[in-house]
């Protein structure tokens, strides 16, 4: 993700009412980005790699970022992105020429690399609003598909989906990380974009660990990445604007983040997918947003009140396209998406 520059009283009230053309805005950020890469060069990554494993929290903020995201209606949603409802990076380099067409051809290349074959038990750990979960239902019927999700919006939403598909191998708990505990194994864990919010991955990884089938089982875990850096999004800093409205508490990892936290999981493959996938995804979900504005103002009134619901439709365009213009960066290589495949030790 982007930060915008020191945001002001002047600059970001002006944002809030839609003052700035988004020309300004993409110009601004990729001036931004280059700042970032530069700070980013100087970085001590080996110390920040050590305080991660000192945290005492898996994860920070598990209530921010369910306000900022996941509990805002799923009506919302519903108008930006595509028709399977997948809230994180699409596939369009394998000739994909829709966002609907790029949702499945991402998750078509989870299972692919997961060695999924029907029959299996699976865990869709950080299930959104269940684009994967109900996705691996239909595709592998005889799968008992299982999703953990932190929001009861989202559970509901998906069980819904699920009985309007005539789906029955669909379950889904809602719980926090840091403190949901199970006695089950799987013989796969997929986890899409929920990384991002953690922060001490030793201990992430010792509890996933434990759910995965000893021997056979296998973790398949989906980040955005830094190509060699990683940072935290903090509310305190200056560029925090990101931070404060999108992404609190969160991480950005870097491509071999996870080769540090190899307790109890090992490393069987990993994958580099090109930043300009994301940047794609995200340009067409601010074309669906704008072409949805009418729709999309009576929901976001109903989130925010009278008052704020054109200053949170700014900035959810502002969201999309820092999105976009961030991982388009350095034409996709300097932030990318990064595929891992673990087994437990």
């Amino acid at each position: 993700m982007v930060q915008i520059p020191p945001l002001s009283s002047i600059y970001e009230p002006a944002l809030d009412q839609g003052l700035v053309p988004d020309f300004v805005l993409r110009r601004g950020i990729r001036h931004l980005l280059s700042r970032r890469v530069a700070q980013l060069q100087q970085a001590d990554k080996v110390s920040y790699i050590k305080a991660l494993k000192e945290r005492e929290a898996i994860a920070d903020n598990t209530k921010e970022a369910n306000e900022q995201h996941y509990e805002v209606p799923t009506e919302f949603f519903k108008l930006c992105l595509g028709e399977r409802m997948k809230y994180s990076c699409c596939l369009f380099e394998d000739g994909a020429n829709t966002l609907n067409e790029a949702e499945v051809k991402m998750m078509e290349l989870y299972a692919q690399r997961a060695g999924l074959v029907d029959g299996m038990t699976v865990l869709d750990l950080g299930c959104g609003w269940g684009s994967l979960s109900l996705f691996l239902a239909e595709r592998f019927p005889n799968s008992k598909i299982t999703g953990l999700s932190n929001s009861a919006t989202q559970r509901e939403s998906i069980l819904q989906m699920a009985a309007d598909r005539g789906l029955t191998n669909v379950e889904i708990i809602t719980g926090d990380i840091n403190y949901y505990a199970m006695d089950r194994t799987f013989d796969r864990i997929f986890s899409i974009e929920m990384f991002e919010h953690m922060k001490n991955y030793s201990a992430l990884f010792t509890k996933i660990s434990k759910w995965i089938k000893p021997e056979t089982g296998r973790l398949f875990v989906h980040v955005f990445a830094h190509q060699t850096t990683p940072y935290d999004f903090k509310t305190e800093d200056d560029n925090s604007w990101m931070a404060r409205y999108f992404f609190t508490g969160g991480t950005m990892p870097c491509e071999d983040l996870f080769l540090w936290f190899q307790q109890e999981v090992e490393v069987l493959d990993r994958w580099t997918v090109n930043g300009q996938n994301y940047a794609k995804t995200s340009e067409e979900w601010l074309k669906l947003l704008d072409s949805n504005k009418k729709k999309a103002m009576p929901i976001l009134v109903k989130a925010y009140g009278e008052e704020g619901a054109y200053m949170w439709l700014q900035r959810w365009r502002v969201f999309y396209l820092s999105v976009a213009e961030l991982f388009n960066y350095n034409r996709g290589n300097e932030w990318v998406v990064v595929h891992y495949l673990f087994k437990r030790r």
